[in-house]
């Protein structure tokens, strides 16, 4: 994803129907500032679901025990081969 880009209230207020396609082109976020700080941010779908999806995983303390315990599994060198994982499966 780009750098953010700003753009005044009133700037976005004109903008704002052309943003979608703007945004598909250039993914990144939008900061619309009043007064020269930011107020909202205006980013692709994706990238706020993703955000969403972050958070709810790093809300939930067994996701967070599992995925600590992989990292350290995987350092260890204890993980298992891809192939032999999906023969297993």
């Amino acid at each position: 994803m780009q750098a953010t880009k700003e753009l005044t209230i009133s700037e976005a207020r004109k903008q704002l129907t052309s943003l979608p396609e703007e945004l598909d082109r250039h993914p990144r976020a939008v900061a619309v500032t009043r007064r020269g700080k930011p107020v909202l941010a205006v980013l692709p779908w994706d990238v706020y679901e993703a955000i969403v999806e972050t958070l709810e995983i790093m809300g939930d303390n067994e996701l967070m025990i599992d995925l600590r315990q992989a990292i350290q599994e995987v350092s260890a060198g204890q993980a298992i081969d891809w192939e032999l994982a999906l023969k297993e499966l």
